[in-house]
């Protein structure tokens, strides 16, 4: 066993950052140089009590869902863009040779 302690605070803050901040518990362990098994641990302890964790999980889901959603749509917007475009390249030709 390692035996390096954590003060409470120190816990709370990385579950904060997962719980409120949205971030992934891989990229939080790593960056505070904890184990991932560490911080699920401290979520399970700290992240409950007032059902953040819960409901976290709930908007990161909701979240990604709305993204992909945004992603899908931007690209229909643009490829009917550039389908508009290519239609008024086409009557603009097409009215040019009509009374030329």
């Amino acid at each position: 066993m390692s035996g390096k302690r954590y003060t409470e605070e120190f816990k709370i803050a990385a579950v904060k950052q997962v719980t409120e901040r949205g971030h992934r518990v891989a990229e939080v362990a790593a960056r505070l140089g904890i184990t991932t098994h560490s911080l699920y641990a401290w979520i399970r302890r700290y992240g409950e009590t007032n059902g953040a964790v819960h409901g976290s999980s709930e908007q990161a889901a909701e979240l990604r869902r709305v993204k992909a959603e945004l992603r899908r749509v931007t690209g229909e917007r643009d490829i009917l863009k550039k389908a508009a475009a290519s239609h008024r390249d086409f009557l603009r030709t097409y009215f040019a040779k009509q009374s030329g």
